[in-house]
């Protein structure tokens, strides 16, 4: 191996290459085999920036510090060329850190363009980043979760792929705002952990402090989301006393595992709301092809309360993204309950779409008024994720 100064990448040989930092941090490569190189990095910056191509085959990349909620993120580590970099954190109290790689790559250009770094400038990654609606300032995004709104300020959490450009290593990406038109980025809000993978959910704010989470008169905001891995999805809680800018995830997750009892894969997108009626928390989550409800008095404890959707509206796709909300009828004292399903494929255009449904709701059981028919929020191919 070869020690280089500076910052400058050593040539890398067979048993692996050092990078020197001005403030003494350093990584050195070590090929073990075919199928796994190890990047040993002592006194770690902030960053280790990776090299991204977008046409390359993913690589499963892990920052190892062995903690139970390490995981794997597929990354597009570049070969041939380097379209962007992504900022991979490090641990700041560490003195060494690892990152295992599950391939060797041989002589890939990654190795030899990996920068250590205490900044990460993302102004290079997104030619075309739009400059009004909210995206992030690299990487991607998808479902708009926990949406949440608490002392004038409103809470945007997202499906966000911080390694790439394209759907993979779900976490929750979180923007705020205080008109709905600017937003102000913020740091990661859920990490993926042992239960697997960040999907989509929804927040509130628990004023009543029914889960115990609050503390010296703050209220809790909680998140409810899905967590995904091969073998199955489960529901988890965290919550946040610092107004959403950092979460801690329940010791007892997940508080939902439903594949025992309805044996679906598909079991996912949690929508939590207080019903003030029956001073419960009301869950509407997507199992397979119906919508299933839970009630809850804590958050913590969820009871099913009943199911819907069998011979109703369209099933061409997986049912997801439930939500369940009351709305005045229009000229009238009335009120009715609405329920939207997002589905894909299966849209009127052979797309994703959001159907709908009109009915009443009693605190256990949605009734849908026009079980024969189909509605439709929006008739083009590809509308989706609707909360």
């Amino acid at each position: 191996m070869k020690l280089c100064k500076g910052a400058v990448l050593a040539l890398a040989v067979s048993y692996g290459l050092i990078y020197c930092h001005t403030n003494k941090s350093k990584f050195m490569l070590e090929q073990k085999g075919d199928s796994l190189t190890l990047i040993h990095i002592t006194n770690p910056t902030n960053y280790i920036l990776l090299p991204i191509e977008e046409a390359a085959e993913e690589s499963r990349v892990r920052l190892d510090i062995g903690d139970a909620a390490d995981t794997d993120m597929d990354i597009r580590l570049a070969q041939t060329k380097v379209d962007y970099w992504v900022p991979f954190v490090l641990p700041a109290d560490a003195k060494t850190v690892t990152v295992r790689v599950q391939k060797s790559l041989g002589d890939a250009l990654c190795w030899k363009e990996m920068k250590l770094s205490d900044t990460f400038d993302p102004s290079h990654t997104d030619k075309f980043r739009p400059v009004y609606h909210h995206a992030p300032l690299y990487g991607w995004m998808n479902n708009a979760n926990g949406l949440v709104y608490e002392d004038e300020e409103y809470h945007l959490y997202y499906q966000y792929n911080p390694y790439g450009s394209k759907w993979g290593n779900m976490h929750w990406g979180h923007a705020v705002s205080n008109d709905l038109i600017h937003w102000e980025e913020l740091p990661i809000a859920l990490y993926p952990d042992e239960h697997g993978t960040v999907f989509s959910g929804s927040a509130v704010v628990d004023y009543d402090n029914t889960s115990g989470f609050g503390k010296n008169g703050i209220p809790a905001m909680v998140a409810i989301y899905t967590a995904d891995n091969p073998e199955k999805q489960v529901q988890c809680i965290a919550y946040s006393l610092d107004k959403g800018r950092t979460w801690t995830k329940y010791k007892g997750n997940p508080v939902i595992d439903s594949k025992a009892k309805w044996n679906s894969k598909d079991t996912r997108d949690p929508k939590v709301f207080w019903h003030k009626e029956t001073r419960r928390w009301i869950m509407i989550l997507a199992v397979g092809q119906e919508m299933q409800i839970f009630s809850s008095p804590n958050l913590k404890d969820w009871t099913y309360e009943s199911s819907f959707g069998e011979g109703q509206g369209a099933h061409g796709g997986v049912w997801e993204c439930p939500d369940l909300f009351e709305l005045p009828v229009e000229g009238t004292n009335e009120k009715k309950w609405v329920l939207l399903c997002n589905l894909n494929p299966g849209g009127p255009f052979g797309g994703s779409a959001t159907q709908y449904f009109v009915g009443t709701f009693n605190g256990k059981e949605f009734v849908n008024e026009s079980p024969s028919k189909t509605k439709w929020m929006d008739w083009g191919k590809d509308h989706y994720a609707t909360v």
